[in-house]
Protein backbone atom coordinates (compact mmCIF):
# COMPACT_ATOMS: atom_id res chain seq x y z
CA UNK A 1 0.00 0.00 0.00
CA UNK A 2 1.15 3.68 -1.04
CA UNK A 3 1.47 5.97 1.98
CA UNK A 4 2.45 9.09 0.30
CA UNK A 5 -1.30 9.95 -0.04
CA UNK A 6 -2.24 9.61 3.42
CA UNK A 7 0.85 11.79 4.32
CA UNK A 8 -0.13 14.03 1.91
CA UNK A 9 -3.40 14.47 3.42
CA UNK A 10 -2.01 14.60 6.65
CA UNK A 11 0.18 17.43 6.02
CA UNK A 12 -2.89 19.02 4.17
CA UNK A 13 -4.89 18.69 7.29
CA UNK A 14 -2.35 20.32 10.00
CA UNK A 15 -1.70 23.07 7.60
CA UNK A 16 -4.72 23.98 6.65
CA UNK A 17 -6.12 24.03 10.39
CA UNK A 18 -3.39 25.57 11.88
CA UNK A 19 -3.10 29.23 9.40
CA UNK A 20 -6.98 28.88 9.05
CA UNK A 21 -7.89 29.08 12.64
CA UNK A 22 -5.23 31.57 13.32
CA UNK A 23 -6.46 33.55 10.48
CA UNK A 24 -10.11 33.13 10.54
CA UNK A 25 -9.95 34.04 14.64
CA UNK A 26 -10.06 37.83 13.96
CA UNK A 27 -12.68 37.42 11.19
CA UNK A 28 -15.01 35.67 14.00
CA UNK A 29 -14.48 37.78 17.03
CA UNK A 30 -15.38 40.88 14.58
CA UNK A 31 -18.48 39.49 13.86
CA UNK A 32 -18.97 38.48 16.77
CA UNK A 33 -19.07 42.10 18.93
CA UNK A 34 -19.74 44.04 15.60
CA UNK A 35 -23.40 45.54 14.32
CA UNK A 36 -23.42 46.87 10.54
CA UNK A 37 -25.38 47.02 7.66
CA UNK A 38 -25.14 44.17 5.93
CA UNK A 39 -23.63 42.02 8.60
CA UNK A 40 -25.91 39.28 7.32
CA UNK A 41 -24.71 39.26 3.71
CA UNK A 42 -21.55 38.88 4.48
CA UNK A 43 -21.63 36.30 6.63
CA UNK A 44 -23.83 34.50 4.18
CA UNK A 45 -20.95 34.75 1.96
CA UNK A 46 -18.46 33.19 4.55
CA UNK A 47 -20.58 30.23 5.17
CA UNK A 48 -21.33 29.30 1.64
CA UNK A 49 -18.81 26.33 0.78
CA UNK A 50 -21.58 24.62 3.31
CA UNK A 51 -23.90 24.77 0.62
CA UNK A 52 -22.13 25.10 -2.65
CA UNK A 53 -21.26 22.00 -4.63
CA UNK A 54 -17.77 21.10 -3.32
CA UNK A 55 -17.15 20.66 -8.05
CA UNK A 56 -18.73 24.37 -8.41
CA UNK A 57 -16.46 25.24 -5.55
CA UNK A 58 -13.21 24.13 -7.38
CA UNK A 59 -14.09 25.63 -10.25
CA UNK A 60 -14.56 28.72 -9.26
CA UNK A 61 -11.30 28.63 -6.91
CA UNK A 62 -9.77 27.08 -10.87
CA UNK A 63 -10.75 29.66 -12.69
CA UNK A 64 -9.49 32.18 -10.25
CA UNK A 65 -6.20 30.15 -9.47
CA UNK A 66 -5.48 29.69 -12.99
CA UNK A 67 -2.04 31.16 -14.39
CA UNK A 68 -4.77 33.81 -16.25
CA UNK A 69 -6.69 34.16 -13.26
CA UNK A 70 -6.20 36.74 -10.63
CA UNK A 71 -5.02 34.25 -7.76
CA UNK A 72 -3.02 32.73 -10.21
CA UNK A 73 -1.33 35.71 -11.70
CA UNK A 74 -0.57 37.03 -8.10
CA UNK A 75 0.93 34.22 -7.15
CA UNK A 76 2.86 33.68 -10.29
CA UNK A 77 4.76 37.38 -9.58
CA UNK A 78 4.87 36.63 -6.00
CA UNK A 79 6.59 33.25 -6.38
CA UNK A 80 7.31 32.48 -9.62
CA UNK A 81 5.13 29.23 -10.07
CA UNK A 82 2.19 28.17 -10.86
CA UNK A 83 -0.71 27.52 -7.97
CA UNK A 84 -2.97 25.17 -9.63
CA UNK A 85 -2.22 21.52 -9.27
CA UNK A 86 0.46 22.31 -6.48
CA UNK A 87 0.64 21.38 -2.78
CA UNK A 88 -0.01 25.42 -2.32
CA UNK A 89 -3.15 25.65 -4.62
CA UNK A 90 -4.63 22.67 -2.70
CA UNK A 91 -4.07 24.13 0.91
CA UNK A 92 -5.66 27.15 -0.69
CA UNK A 93 -8.79 25.62 -1.88
CA UNK A 94 -8.62 24.15 1.49
CA UNK A 95 -8.87 26.92 3.38
CA UNK A 96 -11.67 28.24 1.86
CA UNK A 97 -13.64 24.84 1.82
CA UNK A 98 -12.82 24.91 5.16
CA UNK A 99 -13.96 28.25 6.21
CA UNK A 100 -17.55 27.84 7.68
CA UNK A 101 -15.93 25.29 9.81
CA UNK A 102 -13.45 27.07 11.63
CA UNK A 103 -15.51 30.14 11.70
CA UNK A 104 -18.84 29.00 13.21
CA UNK A 105 -16.93 27.66 16.48
CA UNK A 106 -15.07 30.36 16.98
CA UNK A 107 -17.75 32.74 16.62
CA UNK A 108 -20.08 30.60 19.45
CA UNK A 109 -17.40 30.48 21.60
CA UNK A 110 -16.40 34.07 21.21
CA UNK A 111 -20.39 35.20 22.09
CA UNK A 112 -20.39 33.06 25.27
CA UNK A 113 -17.49 35.42 26.68
CA UNK A 114 -18.91 37.09 29.66
CA UNK A 115 -19.19 40.84 28.22
CA UNK A 116 -17.99 42.50 31.89
CA UNK A 117 -14.66 40.81 31.41
CA UNK A 118 -14.31 42.92 28.21
CA UNK A 119 -15.80 45.69 29.60
CA UNK A 120 -13.61 45.46 32.52
CA UNK A 121 -10.57 45.21 30.19
CA UNK A 122 -11.40 48.56 28.53
CA UNK A 123 -11.69 49.88 32.14
CA UNK A 124 -8.38 48.80 32.98
CA UNK A 125 -7.12 50.51 29.65
CA UNK A 126 -6.35 47.43 27.62
CA UNK A 127 -6.75 48.32 23.56
CA UNK A 128 -8.65 45.95 21.78
CA UNK A 129 -5.93 43.90 20.64
CA UNK A 130 -4.29 43.22 23.88
CA UNK A 131 -8.06 42.42 24.98
CA UNK A 132 -8.34 40.42 22.26
CA UNK A 133 -5.46 38.17 23.07
CA UNK A 134 -5.22 38.65 26.74
CA UNK A 135 -9.28 38.14 27.62
CA UNK A 136 -11.45 36.51 24.55
CA UNK A 137 -8.84 34.00 23.70
CA UNK A 138 -8.38 32.45 27.03
CA UNK A 139 -11.79 32.43 27.71
CA UNK A 140 -12.75 30.77 24.35
CA UNK A 141 -10.34 28.18 24.49
CA UNK A 142 -12.99 25.20 23.80
CA UNK A 143 -13.99 27.23 20.38
CA UNK A 144 -10.64 26.74 18.99
CA UNK A 145 -10.15 23.60 19.92
CA UNK A 146 -13.89 22.83 18.20
CA UNK A 147 -12.62 24.90 15.13
CA UNK A 148 -9.10 23.27 14.80
CA UNK A 149 -10.85 19.38 15.30
CA UNK A 150 -13.47 20.24 12.53
CA UNK A 151 -10.96 21.82 10.33
CA UNK A 152 -8.58 18.92 10.54
CA UNK A 153 -11.46 16.09 9.97
CA UNK A 154 -13.25 18.14 6.98
CA UNK A 155 -9.79 18.72 5.45
CA UNK A 156 -8.74 14.68 5.94
CA UNK A 157 -12.23 14.25 4.12
CA UNK A 158 -12.03 16.58 0.95
CA UNK A 159 -12.83 15.16 -2.67
CA UNK A 160 -13.91 17.37 -4.83
CA UNK A 161 -12.45 20.59 -4.46
CA UNK A 162 -8.45 18.89 -4.21
CA UNK A 163 -9.66 16.88 -7.51
CA UNK A 164 -10.78 20.06 -9.04
CA UNK A 165 -7.59 22.23 -7.97
CA UNK A 166 -5.00 20.52 -7.63
CA UNK A 167 -5.67 17.68 -9.64
CA UNK A 168 -3.98 13.62 -9.51
CA UNK A 169 -0.57 14.33 -8.65
CA UNK A 170 1.61 11.69 -6.96
CA UNK A 171 3.59 12.79 -4.44
CA UNK A 172 2.32 16.31 -4.25
CA UNK A 173 -1.58 16.57 -4.81
CA UNK A 174 -2.90 13.47 -4.33
CA UNK A 175 -4.52 12.96 -1.32
CA UNK A 176 -6.15 9.75 0.33
CA UNK A 177 -10.15 10.19 -0.82
CA UNK A 178 -8.65 10.85 -4.36
CA UNK A 179 -6.28 7.43 -3.83
CA UNK A 180 -8.93 5.40 -2.51
CA UNK A 181 -10.97 6.62 -5.33
CA UNK A 182 -8.77 5.71 -7.89
CA UNK A 183 -8.23 2.42 -6.23
CA UNK A 184 -11.64 1.52 -6.14
CA UNK A 185 -12.15 2.84 -9.81
CA UNK A 186 -9.40 -0.02 -10.89
CA UNK A 187 -10.47 -2.67 -8.75
CA UNK A 188 -7.79 -2.61 -6.28
CA UNK A 189 -10.53 -2.83 -3.44
CA UNK A 190 -8.20 -4.30 -1.35
CA UNK A 191 -5.54 -1.45 -0.90
CA UNK A 192 -9.12 0.93 -0.69
CA UNK A 193 -10.46 -1.06 2.15
CA UNK A 194 -6.96 -0.28 3.89
CA UNK A 195 -6.41 3.32 3.84
CA UNK A 196 -10.22 3.47 4.42
CA UNK A 197 -9.31 1.55 7.31
CA UNK A 198 -6.84 3.75 8.50
CA UNK A 199 -8.40 7.28 8.64
CA UNK A 200 -11.14 5.54 10.71
CA UNK A 201 -9.30 5.08 13.78
CA UNK A 202 -7.64 8.82 12.80
CA UNK A 203 -10.58 10.18 13.08
CA UNK A 204 -11.66 8.67 15.85
CA UNK A 205 -9.01 9.53 18.43
CA UNK A 206 -9.54 12.85 17.37
CA UNK A 207 -13.18 12.99 18.16
CA UNK A 208 -11.82 11.18 21.54
CA UNK A 209 -9.33 14.29 22.27
CA UNK A 210 -12.17 16.58 21.67
CA UNK A 211 -14.37 14.88 23.86
CA UNK A 212 -11.46 14.42 26.64
CA UNK A 213 -10.37 18.32 26.27
CA UNK A 214 -14.42 19.26 27.18
CA UNK A 215 -14.27 16.84 30.27
CA UNK A 216 -11.68 18.29 31.81
CA UNK A 217 -12.49 21.42 31.14
CA UNK A 218 -16.02 21.05 32.72
CA UNK A 219 -14.48 19.70 35.85
CA UNK A 220 -12.03 22.34 35.91
CA UNK A 221 -14.98 25.00 36.33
Amino acid sequence: MDWVPIFISAKLAAITTIVLVVVTAPLACFFAYSRFPGKSLCEAFINLPLVLPPTVLGFYLLYAMNPNGLLGRIWEWLTGGRLVFSFSGIVLASMVYSLPFAYQPLKAAFIKVDKRLIESAYVLGLSPISTFFRVIIPNSVSGFVASAILVFVHTLGEFGVILMVGGSIPGRTKVVSIAIYEAVETLRYREAVMMSAILIPICYCVLLIVNLISMNKNHGT
